[in-house]
């Protein structure tokens, strides 16, 4: 069989959608039937069937599976964080980074403005960072402590947290789909910084305020101050508490500051909360061993404490790490076949005025998002893609790089089995192995997630900051225009070799 991806013909549109909704379906059935949210073998079904397609399309097994490991081999780096999160999250609590945290944030923090307030902390901490993963897997972890002493659900408390943290995963020049998604329209990363405030603030600035009208949802539960005192006694009892218990934060911190790569920052953070580890809190060098590899556990006398502490190391991120691979093999399968392309193509033939071309860039990374599980292609698919169309309505580039980033960074940690929601579920404790799907109520309380794409699709309906062609400037940063560069090691537009992203 012809094995050239040139010369076989794009498949009709039907061809496209239908194992996708196989998929869809099968993850339907495992969700709302058997009540399991387990969406790992649907996926690899999802991909044996889109192979089967492919195959009849002419497609040999060597080039689908390409395919699906070239997709795998650009998420690397992002999995590589993820191991490491699970890493620093262990020894951070056995060093009392986060018992501090939580133990001083439950003294400052007014019940009252909580979920305001962990909004806002989330936002400034990844706005330096530059990375949501790294905010939630240590502000965010402890914040859903001072949540839960405070009696605050934890989906609200999850929704505060998501919301701000992604704010700064879109907004800061250190992150790597605030990057990816001027490079691959070539255009400027500050015009596209810039170009996303409109959508951006009054999304923050609505959330904000809903989050200050919830307060801190259980008034009577979070004026609970025997369950507070509790808590703060059992940190206060089972760790030292202290100013050098948050020095691998400040370095985190200050090693973004400095654009040190996250994966290294990440690193000597976790190397530097061992040694605090051992030296504060008695524990052996085994013992650090131990916390980065299984995770942090204590037992308090307190179910909820140690619920909220016994977590963390490269054996909790499994979940996580699996499914990334199940779900961005399918998405490379059919990315390979031309399956999204067909799709992709398709609407951008039928968008005949700027408000359909404009609504319809935004919900395409989300579809991406949904259906290959990985931010990076959901960005970058239709960033290519979709570029040609506003040239030819003489729109400038700059309203589809904030579409795109929208549709795409904001929307990955709301889908369960993308790379970004199945991260939050498992760092914050959102436990639905059990069959629950209330933690997953966290979903439609990330407000600013939500919102900022909505204002986008409303302001192309009026053609508010929507700019025309020749307001675009073109100055680009390093980061190549095409997925399949999108490799460690490949060049960058200016021949320098580069690291594509280091982590959400």
């Amino acid at each position: 069989m012809n094995n050239d991806n040139k010369t076989i013909a794009l498949p009709s549109l039907s061809m496209a959608l239908l194992p996708i909704a196989l998929a869809i379906g099968l993850l339907a059935i495992q969700l709302f039937y058997y009540g399991d949210f387990t969406p790992h073998i649907p996926l690899a079904l999802g991909a044996a069937i889109a192979a089967i397609f492919g195959w009849a399309r002419g497609y040999r097994w060597a080039d689908m599976e390409a395919g699906g490991f070239k997709l795998l081999h650009v998420a690397m780096p992002a999995v590589a964080t993820l191991i490491v999160v699970g890493m620093l999250i262990g020894v951070l609590i056995a060093s009392g980074t986060v018992p501090t945290l939580i133990y001083y944030g439950l003294e400052i923090i007014s019940p009252q403005w909580f979920l305001a307030a962990s909004m806002l902390m989330c936002a400034v901490v990844s706005l330096v960072v530059g990375s949501s993963w790294t905010t939630i897997g240590t502000v965010g972890l402890a914040l859903m402590g001072i949540g839960t002493a405070l009696g605050v659900p934890v989906y609200w408390t999850a929704g505060a947290v998501v919301s701000g943290a992604f704010f700064g995963d879109k907004m800061s020049p250190l992150s790597d789909t605030t990057n990816l998604s001027p490079a691959v329209t070539e255009t400027n990363i500050f015009d596209h910084i810039k170009n996303m405030l409109p959508t951006t603030v009054p999304a923050m600035l609505i959330a904000l305020v809903i989050y200050a009208w919830v307060g801190g949802v259980d008034q009577e539960a979070a004026a609970s101050l025997s369950r507070i005192s509790s808590m703060r006694e059992g940190l206060d009892d089972s760790f030292s508490l202290g100013f050098w218990q948050l020095i691998p934060l400040m370095i985190i911190l200050g090693l973004a500051f400095m654009k040190v790569a996250p994966i290294p920052a990440l690193f000597t953070a976790t190397f530097v909360g061992g040694i605090i580890a051992i030296l504060t809190q008695g524990d052996s060098f085994h013992d650090v061993l131990t916390y980065a590899h299984s995770g942090y556990t204590i037992d308090t006398g307190l179910g909820m404490l140690d619920t909220l502490l016994n977590r963390g190391g490269v054996t909790s991120m499994t979940w996580v790490v699996t499914l990334i691979i199940f779900a961005l093999i399918f998405g490379g399968i059919l990315e390979k076949t031309r399956c999204l392309e067909k799709i992709v193509l398709t609407i951008t033939d039928k968008a005949r005025s700027f408000r359909a071309l404009q609504t319809s860039a935004v919900l395409t990374p989300m579809f991406v998002n949904a259906v290959a599980g990985d931010v990076y292609l959901s960005i970058a698919l239709p960033g290519r893609m979709y570029v040609a169309a506003y040239e030819r309505m003489g729109y400038s580039r700059l309203n589809l790089t904030r579409a795109i980033e929208e549709g795409g960074t904001l929307i990955s940690p709301l889908i369960p089995w993308n790379v970004g929601g199945a991260f939050v579920i498992t760092t914050l404790g959102l436990d639905i192995s059990n069959g629950d799907m209330s933690a997953l109520m966290y979903i439609p309380l990330a407000f600013a997630c939500w919102l900022s794409p909505v204002l986008s699709i409303m302001y192309a309906q009026f053609g508010l900051f929507s700019h025309r062609r020749d307001e675009e400037k073109r100055p680009n940063s390093d980061f190549p225009a095409n997925i399949d560069a999108l490799e460690d090691g490949d060049k960058g537009p200016d021949g320098r070799e580069e690291l594509v992203h280091d982590t959400p």
